[in-house]
């Protein structure tokens, strides 16, 4: 059997719940709905990280961020590091990138030119972080500037907080689907297998879809709901949280909770999930170029996210050091008709294990480095067994405020630790699912507090590096 082509397609910022196929009755996902019907489905997916390098470091090399030393934004990974891409390109796969990648700075006071970039093993490299005009090499811009327009995002008339953004034809999310497509089909002719990873910057804010998408929700805008929030809910987690409560990213001002008014909020969701309706239209062309090139039957397409968006949940916008659901569990769907047996997988899962399953799919050795698990035999099975009994996620002065945390969450309790400060989150999620009351310093919780603190530190003590590897006995 030849070896499967590999569509990667990695939204940023996507919280888990923005999916009809995970119960969101508002958006149109139809493309995506489909996809997870024909494969695999991870009802419970999480991150590493809450913000995107450590995350995409993190998946990218089967490593826990700790491990990778690529724990923050602004940070340049490590030249050591093995990318999973670069094994399939070692492998004989042909491998491209259109949109984001972040494993170095991508800000434009650092980057004047382009991203820096490892042995990542693209050969095809169509770069662009996000769609704004902030760098000469952003292709999307070109692409934008050869088709007779500007790069445009005018206020919206509905709430401050959300932008009107290019048009659908013009968007950065279609122009990423428009270089997939052309890799699709420029490489159908050949024996070589290929994987393409589809990086568009969608959803994350600024919150600014296409005008035409985001007026949907208008006519039933009051249907939107609120944010989950309860006022005081804060008052007795870390400090951190209400100081976010009045600006993400402690910023005053920047989506400050108490300045926006119920309109706001909902029109700040409507346009999110307007972002998330536009990936799924360009989802559905690129599957369709992959169906019509012939090569449907042999390729594991996999749609997922960095990380998640508070969206106003718990008071707060954006990300930051916050292991909230809503920040933190992402989608995760795995499709390859006639192998990948159809299933919604209710297990835990850490994207951590999505390098070493590709690899295994692939029939491909692990690097030595990798500390995921592949969970190849089980989607074959359609059943993933036992699974993780845990999941665990790092927040090492990762963006804005800074700070230092980790978390550790079973199925029925989740256990933040917020390290040198001597505070903390512990959820009951089977009584209090929305996370709103922290039972950390209530003495009726003491002995969940010590076993998930005891699980907390076996995980830090597992993100040892495994290499170098040992030769011999002494």
């Amino acid at each position: 059997m030849a070896q499967p082509n590999i569509l990667w397609i990695c939204s940023d910022q996507q919280r888990f719940d923005t999916l009809g196929c995970y119960g969101n009755r508002f958006v149109q996902t139809p493309h995506i709905d489909r996809l997870a019907a024909s494969g695999a489905l991870f009802e419970q997916c999480y991150s590493q990280s809450p913000v995107c390098t450590p995350s995409r470091a993190s998946f990218l090399t089967g490593r826990y961020p700790r491990t990778t030393r690529c724990r923050q934004n602004g940070q340049d990974i490590p030249a050591d590091q093995v990318l999973v891409t670069r094994l399939f390109a070692e492998a004989g796969y042909t491998c491209g990138l259109a949109g984001k990648l972040h494993l170095s700075p991508c800000h434009p006071s650092t980057t004047p030119a382009v991203e820096r970039r490892i042995a990542d093993g693209y050969a095809e490299f169509h770069w662009s972080h996000h769609p704004a005009p902030d760098w000469p090499s952003n292709e999307y811009v070109r692409w934008v500037h050869e088709h007779g327009a500007q790069y445009r995002t005018p206020p919206f008339e509905g709430s401050r907080y959300v932008r009107s953004g290019m048009p659908e034809e013009l968007h950065q999310t279609t122009w990423c689907a428009e270089k997939a497509i052309g890799f699709i089909e420029d490489n159908a002719p050949y024996r070589h297998p290929w994987l393409m990873s589809v990086n568009m910057f969608d959803p994350h804010h600024p919150f600014d879809p296409p005008e035409s998408l985001v007026r949907r929700y208008a006519a039933w805008l009051e249907d939107v709901p609120l944010p989950d929030y309860i006022p005081g809910e804060l008052d007795n987690k870390p400090a951190v949280h209400m100081q976010c409560h009045g600006g993400a990213y402690g910023n005053a001002g920047n989506f400050a909770w108490q300045d926006m008014s119920p309109s706001d909020h909902r029109w700040v969701r409507a346009a999110y999930w307007a972002m998330c309706d536009l990936i799924d239209r360009q989802v559905g062309r690129i599957l369709a170029a992959l169906e019509s090139s012939g090569q449907a039957e042999n390729t594991i397409v996999v749609f997922m996210s960095d990380h998640g968006e508070l969206l106003g949940d718990h008071g707060i916008y954006l990300k930051g050091p916050f292991f909230y659901d809503a920040s933190v569990h992402v989608p995760l769907i795995l499709s390859w008709p006639g192998h990948i047996v159809p299933a919604r997988h209710g297990g835990l899962a850490e994207l951590v294990d999505l390098a070493p399953t590709l690899l295994d799919a692939a029939g491909l050795p692990a690097e030595p480095g990798m500390q995921g698990n592949s969970m190849w035999s089980g989607l074959t099975a359609g059943s993933l067994g036992g699974g993780r009994t845990d999941v665990y996620c790092e927040y090492y002065n990762a963006c804005s405020p800074g700070g230092n945390a980790t978390m550790v969450r079973t199925e029925r309790r989740k256990l933040v630790a917020y390290h040198g400060t001597g505070s903390g989150e512990l959820y009951d999620l089977g009584r209090d699912p929305l996370e709103a009351v922290n039972h950390w310093d209530d003495a009726d919780y003491s002995a969940d507090k010590l076993d998930l603190l005891e699980r907390l530190c076996d995980r830090m003590a597992w993100t040892v590096d495994p290499l170098p590897l040992r030769r011999a006995p002494w």
